[in-house]
């Protein structure tokens, strides 16, 4: 335990919960990705390629970890944990928020083109995103990160006068 602590820079035992939610994280997402392709045959076959999809999945989240760690600006390396926590989470809330949104707009295919329809639904998603990484990235700690994020993203698409 101490060797894995000494690795991830983990000062205090709480930090060990972004290290345990990521492991989940990753287990569950390997789980879904296995039964995308293994849809209703055996659970052990399910079980043995979720184990060799969540190894490359790890492998690969540690390759872009060292890749990551030398160009964000964190002080711990448990922290791009809670970064990517913060990612994920806020990726998938902003598609269950922007969904009654967008029917209390009254938006709908039935009313719209489809390219039109989807526009409008990308671009408000895309808004409640930047609004949710940066509360979800303060609930995880990480709110200094995310607000430079945001900054340095909205700059680049144009709203560089909002961001002084």
């Amino acid at each position: 335990m101490k060797k894995l602590k000494q690795l991830w820079e983990i000062q205090s035992n709480w930090q060990l919960i972004f290290l345990v939610l990521g492991i989940i994280g990753l287990a569950f997402s390997a789980f879904r990705l296995s039964s995308l392709f293994i849809e209703k045959q055996s659970l052990f076959l399910n079980i043995a390629l979720s184990i060799l999809i969540f190894f490359a999945l790890f492998k690969l989240t540690l390759f872009i970890f060292e890749k990551l760690e030398k160009k964000w600006d964190v002080k711990y390396r448990w922290e791009m944990i809670s970064i990517f926590l913060v990612f994920a989470i806020t990726g998938s809330s902003s598609v269950f928020v922007s969904k009654p949104i967008i029917k209390l707009l009254g938006i709908n295919k039935d009313n719209l083109p489809t390219l039109a329809y989807w526009v409008l639904y990308i671009l408000i998603g895309f808004i409640f995103y930047q609004i949710l990484l940066v509360a979800i990235g303060w609930v995880f700690g990480q709110f200094k990160f995310f607000w430079n994020f945001e900054k340095k993203m909205l700059s680049r698409l144009g709203f560089k006068q909002f961001m002084e």
